[in-house]
């Protein structure tokens, strides 16, 4: 992972955003299946944060099965491309309906934003 990757903000939890940019680092290959992530501690001190924080991001993606742990040495990325198909798809999905409901925001109409979306 890249060293200005961690950039957090004040309107969610931490170890949300945590979980979004690793999740995002998972679908998008930055992080191949199979790779070992950094132990809690490394990176908790990456991304200047407190190790709980950390591991509770870690654990989340591991109760969703993008993570998995052996036992002596580390996490690591699941292997399963189809899991993480899905999960690049539910991403996407979440990305155009935030896109969409900003759109809505600012005045467009649904017909406005699929022909938007057309011309681009």
């Amino acid at each position: 992972m890249s060293a200005v990757e961690f950039e957090f903000d004040n309107e969610r939890a931490i170890y949300m955003q945590l979980v979004r940019r690793l999740r995002v680092g998972i679908v998008s290959g930055e992080l191949q299946p199979g790779s070992r992530l950094p132990s809690v501690r490394e990176l908790a001190v990456r991304a200047r944060i407190n190790p709980n924080t950390a591991q509770r991001a870690l654990s989340e993606l591991e109760d969703e099965g993008l993570l998995y742990t052996e036992r002596t040495n580390g996490k690591f990325v699941t292997r399963d491309e189809a899991l993480i198909r899905r999960e690049k798809e539910k991403l996407a999905r979440e990305s155009l309906e935030r896109f969409r409901r900003e759109l809505k925001g600012v005045g467009m109409t649904e017909e406005e934003i699929e022909k938007l979306w057309k011309e681009r």
